[in-house]
């Protein structure tokens, strides 16, 4: 049995991405406040390029996504957090 699920993964090409429920961090530890003087906290929601992540890559609920973008606005304001990231060409 467990040999022929093997030949149908191996059939079918390549894993697929399979979506797991997210918890929204911020709904799970009630005690953990999003402010704009916590910079490790805020960066962990920024991309690379400076971008705030979006729901779907971070999990966190509709109204805590709410309140980090306005946190990464008021950090980013203050340049706590610059809004881009410098990226250097090699040319």
């Amino acid at each position: 049995m467990a040999d022929e699920n093997v030949n149908e993964q191996e059939r079918s090409g390549p894993r697929r991405f399979i979506a797991r429920p997210k918890i929204c961090q911020f709904c799970a530890e009630k005690n953990t406040v999003i402010d704009y003087k916590q910079v490790e906290l805020l960066r962990r929601y920024v991309t690379e390029e400076g971008k705030i992540r979006p729901r779907r890559q971070t999990g966190t609920c509709a109204r805590h996504q709410r309140a980090l973008a306005r946190e990464i606005k008021r950090a980013r304001h203050v340049a706590l957090i610059p809004f881009t990231f410098e990226t250097f060409d090699e040319s």
